[in-house]
């Protein structure tokens, strides 16, 4: 056997021997507390206890204030103080270059470089610009555009009171006729019994500028027509349009119902106006 293999072997006996921790009493020299040891497990337990210690630390330095008195550590407030800091100076920076703006702008008339005559000359040239109606009057390549588009349109961009289109207008809805148009009672409109659900139509082409709900007459529906006509429904019973829709005649706009505060069963109220103007539907349109 080599003298280095003599060597590992009693290393690793110096490691593995046992001994044994005895605390005694000085007096009695009674037995308090024993412990078998070996060298081996003296350096294990050291180990992991020095692991505890470090680990232990880290801990602390890490989720305590204790880490604020750690050189290179600052606290969380003088972290806040200096984000606001660094704010107040940005904002205070953008206007230090508003106010050079200002000062460089208005450096030439304190310094003299701009004349007051020239000021009032300038003045004076913008005054000078005239607007004639020429420039604002369309031309013939803009008119021609806008009858072309016109005519693609399915609703014109203006009505002329030169050339007025005759409408046809149709019964919103078949049923019974349960109060006329009656303007001395103030009741601008024609009552049209009918079933629930029963579907209302719309009597002519148009477009949908009202279709909300109303505490006294339910839900209400009204369309914009050519010529400055206008078709109001009320006390439906749900709404099949929203408001900016285009329908056409005929086009299930609507339900019979019997919401709001005024109404007594399901009817159709129908309202025809004209020029805001309040007309008699039976002129108009033929209930039967």
């Amino acid at each position: 056997m080599s003298k280095q293999q003599k060597k590992k072997g009693k290393l690793k006996q110096k490691l593995t021997d046992k001994y044994r921790l005895v605390v005694l009493n000085e007096d009695t020299f009674e037995e308090r507390f024993s412990l078998k040891l070996s060298r081996l497990n003296v350096f294990v337990l050291g180990g992991f206890f020095s692991i505890f210690l470090i680990a232990l630390t880290i801990l602390l330095i890490a989720f305590t204030p204790l880490r604020e008195y750690i050189p290179g550590y600052s606290s969380t407030t003088l972290k806040k103080k200096a984000t606001q800091l660094t704010f107040e100076a940005d904002s205070l920076k953008m206007k230090l270059a508003v106010l050079e703006n200002f000062t460089n702008s208005i450096k030439p008339v304190l310094t003299g470089e701009i004349k007051p005559e020239s000021i009032d000359s300038l003045r004076a040239e913008a005054e000078s610009i005239v607007i004639n109606d020429e420039m604002l009057s369309a031309t013939k390549e803009d008119s021609l555009f806008r009858e072309k588009v016109e005519s693609k349109d399915r609703f014109p961009l203006s009505n002329s009171t030169n050339n007025k289109t005759k409408i046809v207008f149709f019964a919103p809805v078949s049923g019974t006729i349960s109060q006329n148009f009656n303007a001395t009672e103030k009741h601008f409109a024609i009552d049209v019994v009918a079933k629930t659900g029963t579907p209302v139509k719309a009597v002519a082409d148009g477009t949908v500028i009202f279709s909300e709900w109303t505490t006294e007459t339910g839900y209400v529906l009204t369309i914009q027509h050519t010529n400055n006509f206008i078709s109001v429904y009320k006390h439906n019973g749900n709404l099949l349009k929203q408001q900016g829709d285009f329908v056409k005649s005929g086009e299930v706009i609507s339900t019979v119902g019997s919401t709001g505060e005024l109404t007594t069963g399901p009817h159709l109220h129908f309202e025809l106006w004209n020029n805001g103007y309040s007309v008699n539907p039976k002129n108009y349109i033929d209930f039967q």
